[in-house]
């Protein structure tokens, strides 16, 4: 920092922190192990059932445990050292998905395997979220996380196509087992890699006194809380809420496709804009001034969801591309929206508020999906597609309009 401003940081300088390093390549397996789980296990219900419903259904369970639990388990990275909690997840995961490659285990118990599975992901991510802000001092954070969420996107792009190939080559049960693998590395960087840290409020509860077990629900109240009556952090879930007008576009791209004569292929493409669209916007967002960044979010969240307007005409695959991408470049306004929520949050809190603020964000993104199919259904892909784009600029407007708000009452708060 120089004479109050915030220096913008540089990939070196990230790059630089061993313990991040240890922690990006940890994500990076964890990214690369689901995605791999998802595609064998897809194609182990589809082997043994022969029904598509029931391969969809599996693959939803996948994300359905997050929505459940997230809220729920994400605590435990408050109560617990959050390096001990990463690495006895991770172990967890390596262990399940390892049960899993049983071929005389039924199906019913593959999927109470799997929600398991994902349930055990949700402190892990939070322990790891809550961790990189105290290794990656200011704006240091910010290109972190701009490289933990690249690896993400770059994984819906190209991670489903890696994964069939490798069950073509090892099978079901040997992809499963190249998943467990990737659990058991990512422990082994964080054992190696990171350092011991005490638990983030010593053992106690935010009233200072030992924390019982039977004190874990005032606590994850105390989470929701904390949010709610913090103008800023309210605000800044509001902005990623808007998430679940421009999302919508993942769940109709096959029928959108079809819809303006094109087939699956199209909707490859299609599907492929927004992700391809968030790297370049998130690359690009990292060129700029901290204080920039958190100038435009509003103006950001509005870009997303206005390109989604003009679909609403079905206009053709290369113009949709366009418009989906454009719409992707301007989602990644999530990147310093949620850089500013965990730096803003009390680190004791921060494991707990993660997971308030992601469950929010991925109950949004459900919801808009299924909003949207059911105005596809009642009218057209394309329609849906541009009323949700139409209700989402108009939801950023009102959010936008309240972080400026909730910034300015900040600024205006005299130091003591």
């Amino acid at each position: 920092m120089t004479g109050g401003v915030i220096e913008r940081a540089r990939w070196r300088d990230v790059f630089g922190h061993a313990e991040f390093r240890a922690l990006f390549l940890a994500g990076v397996l964890s990214v690369a192990g689901d995605q791999l789980a998802r595609v064998a296990l897809s194609v182990l219900v589809f082997d043994r059932t022969s029904s598509a419903g029931l391969t969809a259904l599996t693959y939803a369970l996948t994300y359905i445990p997050d929505l459940l639990f997230g809220p729920l388990l994400s605590g435990i990275a408050d109560r617990y050292p959050r390096r001990t909690v990463m690495i006895v997840t991770d172990v967890a995961r390596a262990i399940l998905v390892a049960a899993m490659a049983i071929h005389a285990l039924p199906l019913i118990a593959v999927i109470a395997l799997l929600i398991a599975l994902q349930a055990c992901g949700s402190p892990f991510n939070a322990a790891r979220a809550a961790t990189l802000p105290a290794v990656l001092p200011g704006d240091h954070y910010v290109l972190g996380k701009a490289a933990n969420d690249m690896v993400v996107q770059f994984s819906q792009v190209l991670g489903f196509g890696f994964g069939g190939a490798v069950v073509v080559a090892v099978g079901t049960s040997g992809g499963l087992l190249l998943d467990a693998a990737t659990f058991v590395l990512s422990a082994l960087l964080v054992v190696f890699g990171v350092h011991r840290r005490p638990t983030p409020n010593g053992g106690q509860t935010s009233h200072g006194t030992n924390a019982p077990a039977t004190n874990y629900f005032r606590d994850l109240a105390a989470g929701f809380s904390l949010v709610a009556r913090t103008p800023q952090l309210r605000t800044l879930v509001l902005l990623a809420t808007i998430a679940g007008f421009y999302v919508t576009v993942e769940g109709l791209a096959v029928p959108y496709a079809h819809e303006i004569g094109r087939g699956t292929t199209a909707a490859g493409f299609l599907l492929a804009a927004s992700p391809a669209g968030a790297v370049l916007g998130m690359w690009l967002i990292t060129k700029w001034q901290p204080e920039q960044r958190l100038r435009l979010l509003g103006p950001l969240a509005v870009l997303a969801c206005v390109p989604l307007v003009f679909c609403i005409d079905a206009p053709g695959l290369l113009l949709s591309v366009a418009l989906w991408a454009l719409s992707g470049l301007a989602s990644a306004y999530h990147l310093p929206t949620s850089a500013a929520f965990v730096q803003a949050v009390p680190d004791a809190q921060r494991g707990q508020a993660f997971g308030v603020a992601s469950t929010a964000l991925k109950s949004s993104q459900g919801i808009g999906i299924l909003l949207a199919g059911l105005l596809a259904d009642r009218w057209s892909p394309s329609v849906a597609v541009g009323t949700m784009g139409a209700i989402g600029t108009c939801a950023a407007l009102l959010a936008g309009s309240a972080w400026a708000r909730a910034r300015r009452a900040a600024n205006e708060i005299p130091a003591n």
